[in-house]
């Protein structure tokens, strides 16, 4: 066509996302669509963001108007379209924001996608239905603010609709990505909402959006994206199987030849012991003098007893099973027999709060517990423990374990998704070899996890191996420049499907 035939670099990507540091943020999501695409940026790509117009998205930004008001879907509200620049992600790469303003939508206290008292949002449906129309508009027709992306790259499923929206319009012009960075959250709705999403019936089936009688915004994804991408190799793996397909296994077996794992990267530039601002001092791998000195602060700061020596296990997470937290508390009263302190920070099931504040009062001086998340305290954390506990049942990627090999603080693990992919087991050869960067255990149960604990413990008593698997970690390479040049070449793989770019 002659349209494709003008195509030239440099390559147009349109970054979609629920969340993005630091205009919004509840988990790792946040952190990737906020670096990723400055990253992208540096490798020539002209990479921009569109999030939604939460309160006070549009300051942030600095935001101004490119668009009228216009009608996205059938029945709703008009919406209007704002461009400013993220608070810069990475040194000299300032990436473009779109924000959908459409205040009765998104203009509200509370998070991106709970209410204050922690309960869904009942119109999340609609919510981001519009985020994903408005999406699939900037790669139809002629695009919008005068733009149209070669790829829109969609983000769990709270994008999941831009891929049906562009399938299912006359003058889709761009391809189609979608990330999972957690398959267990699928966004499942009434059928009911067909007519308001302004979709054809003819779409919700087998070989569509039905998912067991509902529409599903992920499976819609999935199904009619381009590619589907997973954020670790191991859980695109994982993910075509029972144990972790959440009923969308059969699928991903089926997509297996448009599934493709790439290992998230950290910003190493917010994650840095040299230059860590919430730090009371700087260190590197070549002097850990000021570890010590961050691990004094978090004991005043956990009002842990002042004991040096002792090492401190921590974890910073959500209080779900997911996330293992029933497993570490099993095991607490006898754990801390041991010789060692424990920090947490989290929040989460109420249940599990309430037994680390417990704990936290039987075992003062021993147990520090901060339920919430205070950004400051995390990177505290990270720099004054010895230990960060992750135990997940699965973890489609995690961050924490990198930036704990970054900080010198050796991460104990599950070997599942992105936590194998990133961590080297301690073993004879490992140590030998100068391989190692933590502690893997294989199952989700007590006994593997509380004997993987006592090996780091046992380690932890020999300063010339533990220096050792410290320096390892605190060498690796995770920026996300080799990440962001895997994405690169999937994006140019999937173009050059439909359009040779030169």
């Amino acid at each position: 066509m002659e349209r494709e035939s003008m195509i030239e670099k440099p390559l147009r990507v349109l970054y979609v996302a629920s969340e993005v540091y630091p205009l919004a943020k509840t988990g790792g999501l946040g952190d990737v669509s906020s670096v990723l695409p400055s990253a992208l940026r540096q490798l020539g790509v002209d990479a921009r963001l569109l999030i939604p117009a939460y309160r006070g998205v549009i300051a942030q930004i600095q935001g101004y108007p490119v668009s009228g008001l216009f009608s996205v879907l059938p029945s709703l509200g008009p919406v209007q379209l704002f461009r400013g620049v993220l608070p810069e992600a990475l040194p000299g790469s300032l990436t473009p924001v779109y924000a959908v303003e459409c205040p009765f939508l998104y203009d509200r206290l509370g998070g991106p996608y709970l209410d204050s008292y922690g309960q869904d949002w009942p119109d999340n449906a609609l919510r981001f239905a519009v985020l994903s129309k408005v999406a699939a508009l900037f790669g139809s027709g002629s695009g919008l603010d005068g733009w149209q992306p070669h790829i829109i790259h969609c983000n769990d499923w709270q994008t999941g609709l831009v891929p049906v929206y562009l399938a299912h319009h006359p003058e889709a012009y761009s391809c189609s990505v979608i990330s999972i960075h957690n398959l267990a959250f699928q966004g499942n709705f009434s059928p009911d909402l067909m007519p308001v999403l302004g979709l054809p019936w003819s779409c919700f089936n087998y070989h569509g959006i039905e998912f067991y009688g509902c529409i599903s915004y992920l499976k819609a994804g999935l199904y009619y994206a381009d590619k589907i991408l997973t954020v670790s190799q191991s859980y695109a793996r994982e993910i075509q199987t029972p144990e972790f397909g959440f009923g969308l296994e059969g699928l991903l077996a089926d997509c297996r030849g448009r599934l493709t794992g790439i290992l998230n990267g950290i910003d190493v530039s917010r994650w840095n012991p040299s230059t860590d601002p919430y730090l009371v001092a700087n260190y590197d791998a070549s002097n850990l003098c000021g570890k010590l000195e961050n691990k004094r602060e978090l004991q005043v700061r956990m009002r842990l007893d002042p004991e040096l020596d002792l090492p401190i296990l921590a974890l910073v997470t959500r209080l779900t099973e997911q996330k293992g937290v029933d497993l570490v508390l099993s095991l607490m009263v006898e754990l801390l027999e041991q010789p060692l302190q424990v920090v947490v920070l989290g929040s989460g099931d109420k249940n599990y709060q309430l037994q680390w504040k417990v704990l936290a009062a039987q075992y003062p001086g021993r147990v520090g517990v901060a339920i919430g998340y205070d950004e400051g305290l995390a990177h505290l954390i990270e720099a004054g423990a010895d230990l960060f506990l992750m135990p997940s049942r699965f973890e489609p990627c995690g961050l924490n374990q990198m930036y704990s090999m970054r900080y010198g603080t050796l991460p104990v693990v599950r070997r599942t998704g992105g936590l194998a992919d990133s961590v080297v087991d301690v073993t004879p050869r490992s140590l030998l070899d100068g391989t190692a960067t933590g502690f893997v255990f294989e199952n989700a149960n007590r006994s593997e996890l509380l004997a993987c604990l006592l090996r780091a413990l046992l380690l932890y008593g020999n300063s010339r191996d533990w220096r050792q698997v410290q320096s390892h970690g605190m060498h690796c390479d995770f920026s996300w420049a080799a990440s962001a040049a895997l994405y690169l070449e999937l994006y140019r793989t999937t173009v050059s499907a439909r359009w040779s770019l030169v």
